[in-house]
């Protein structure tokens, strides 16, 4: 079956599609490709579909026709839901965008809400929330309370299930209205409500107090900030949720000893701890504590992480 991201509206072209995707599911790609092309003859508008076919030249060894077809992609779909800008930025086709499209981010984990759980805890050995849970359990003491809790990116609640027996009050903010319907289900916060965090203006109005006062305790971003890319404004949002005094807690993949972050073949950014202590002292934030660690696997390798505790001065 084609999913709603995927399909084209045209019952040959689908199922054109549908036998392509079964060539790929063996392993045959450029005869996924050679079918693929067949669907894209019926329908030569079909974003999604020239999408698929770049994922197909891509695995049967045909970059350059990956990246024409790709490049159709962002001709067709100018708000790039399916993030072909970034595939094209991982094929050295062009440069990578300092930020994903929030359009991608919000399909993305949309797609995949139902499953998530399941997928990080269950297959890929998923530790965040556990892990930033205790580090800041380690630095507030083990009988911390927190008045106000608040969790962006939120997801599907991982991180709020963690921490709610520390905080009075929790709330959680995603961009995916599916991860937020999870959240939900999951009964532990207070208060949840759909926000783009790459856009600290609305920030402000959201989630801070009269005149602007923030008044979170603790702001966490569990798993949440490899999908933002330079954290230009991620940092100035967790700065408006913040109490002076209040503490941020974060993790990203370990960017190693790079200068700036680093788009991944996944098209998650890494980011070196030596960018992301700038981006703290830039904003308002005193590091507090790191702790390195193995955070999930990734096609059967370990992905290293660094998860953040900081302080908002005064």
């Amino acid at each position: 079956m084609t999913s709603p991201h995927f399909s084209s509206g045209d019952l040959i072209a689908d199922r054109r599609a549908d036998y392509a995707r079964m060539f790929a599911e063996s392993g045959e790609f450029a005869e996924a490709h050679e079918v693929m092309e067949q669907a894209l003859e019926q329908v030569p508008t079909w974003a999604a579909g020239w999408f698929r076919l770049a994922e197909y030249a891509e695995k049967s060894g045909r970059k350059e026709a990956a990246t024409l077809a790709l490049e159709k992609v962002v001709a067709l779909d100018p708000t790039d839901i399916f993030g072909a800008g970034l595939k094209l930025a991982v094929l050295g086709a062009k440069d990578a965008p300092a930020t994903p499209p929030s359009s991608y981010v919000e399909r993305l984990f949309d797609d995949y809400a139902d499953r998530f759980d399941t997928a990080l805890v269950e297959r890929l050995d998923y530790t965040v929330p556990q892990t930033l849970a205790r580090l800041v359990r380690k630095h507030a003491g083990e009988n911390a309370h927190f008045d106000l809790v608040s969790d962006i990116g939120c997801g599907t609640g991982l991180f709020g299930a963690e921490i709610r027996a520390h905080a009075g009050r929790l709330e959680g903010f995603d961009l995916s209205a599916g991860m937020l319907a999870k959240a939900q289900d999951k009964a532990v916060y207070d208060r949840l409500a759909q926000a783009d965090l790459s856009l600290p203006a609305k920030i402000s109005g959201l989630f801070a107090d009269d005149a602007g006062q923030a008044r979170a305790d603790l702001v966490s971003a569990a798993d949440v900030l490899m999908y933002l890319g330079d954290l230009a404004e991620v940092f100035p949002s967790a700065a408006l949720l913040t109490k002076p005094g209040g503490l941020f807690a974060f993790s990203v993949e370990d960017g190693g000893e790079a200068d700036a972050p680093l788009l991944r073949p996944s098209l998650r950014y890494a980011h070196p701890e030596t960018f992301i202590r700038r981006r703290m002292a830039e904003t308002g934030f005193d590091f507090v504590a790191l702790e390195k660690s193995v955070i999930r696997r990734d096609a059967g390798q370990p992905v290293h992480g660094l998860l953040f505790l900081a302080r908002r001065q005064g």
